[in-house]
């Protein structure tokens, strides 16, 4: 039984809307942050070396070029004919709007590429910005929008230098559905000083305001960060795989069927991984969330009385 069976899958989702199987192209646009070039902050937060979450992401010139390169590795190990532009490193709203329309319009004029996924700060999407990225669905694209939350308690957000509180991602989510555009959430699991309850209590905070997809990454220490140093110091235990499996599932069960997951757990590469070990081992993480619902009888939206299509 493969985890699409179990989970409402982002794959699986585009696979029954567009009739094949459309894949994600990462995109590096070459955008700063407000945490990192002092407008907000320096130093970003305590647990970011960006390479650690789009580690084939490279600065090419121009969008187009990036989408070729990414293309050419996807062929090769797929048969893939359609894809969706993953704007991903650091803050992809962060900019002047007139260049950020010309490089999403960039992606977008691939005839092959079917739409876009924003990544970016929940303090980063003023009005302006959601009006362009309704503009761009309004003309037929797929549109989405990935706020990075990772935690909705200030104190854990404090502690990790995110350089923005809950109440930011209340006002962009709410603006950004207002209008009508999907939004992906991201949550980290394994912040320092949370736990399960901690986790499930963020979830809760983000149905209870709504939103249209989810994202789930256990905490992973990468060379040269702030948590680095922690961990070194013995001021920060990694999550055993076990413990993540759990709390994901726990998650998972209690997420309403009709919400995709565009990803359920999160990986780095060995050159920059410090710690916990598995969290270079992406497939035996999703075998270990698949094993465990089968073994719950469980599913997503179970936990809600839900459940989602076979």
């Amino acid at each position: 039984m493969p985890l699409s069976d179990l989970v409402n899958t982002f794959g699986q989702d585009l696979l029954r809307r567009h009739g094949r199987r459309v894949h994600k192209l990462a995109i590096h646009a070459g955008f700063s942050c407000p945490n990192r070039d002092g407008s907000k902050g320096r130093g970003g937060c305590s647990f970011c070396n960006n390479v650690s979450f789009s580690p084939n992401a490279k600065a090419l010139p121009d969008v187009a070029e990036q989408i070729a390169a990414g293309r050419r590795v996807v062929r090769r190990r797929t048969r893939a004919e359609i894809y969706m532009a993953y704007f991903q490193a650091y803050t992809n709203t962060y900019g002047d709007v007139a260049r950020l329309g010309a490089l999403y319009r960039a992606a977008l004029a691939e005839p092959d590429v079917v739409g876009i996924s924003v990544g970016t700060r929940p303090d980063c999407v003023p009005d302006a910005v959601l009006d362009l990225l309704c503009e761009l669905r309004d003309a037929g694209h797929e549109v989405w929008l990935e706020l990075g939350l990772q935690s909705a308690f200030d104190a854990t957000l404090a502690r990790v230098n995110r350089g923005h509180g809950f109440e930011a991602y209340r006002r962009a989510v709410l603006a950004a559905r207002g209008r009508g555009l999907a939004v992906c959430t991201h949550l980290i699991v394994g912040l320092p000083g949370e736990g399960q309850r901690e986790a499930r209590a963020s979830l809760e905070r983000v149905l209870a305001l709504g939103t249209d997809g989810l994202k789930l990454h256990p905490l992973h220490v990468v060379r040269h960060t702030l948590l680095a140093k922690e961990w070194r110091a013995g001021g920060y235990q990694p999550l055993t795989m076990e413990q993540y499996i759990a709390t994901a599932c726990d998650l998972i069960e209690h997420t309403p069927a009709d919400i995709t997951y565009h990803r359920v757990t999160g990986t780095a590469t060995r050159d920059i991984l410090l710690a916990p070990d598995w969290c270079a081992k992406k497939w035996a993480v999703l075998n270990g969330i698949e094993a465990e619902l089968r073994r719950r009888g469980s599913a997503q939206g179970m936990r809600v009385g839900e459940r989602i299509a076979a």
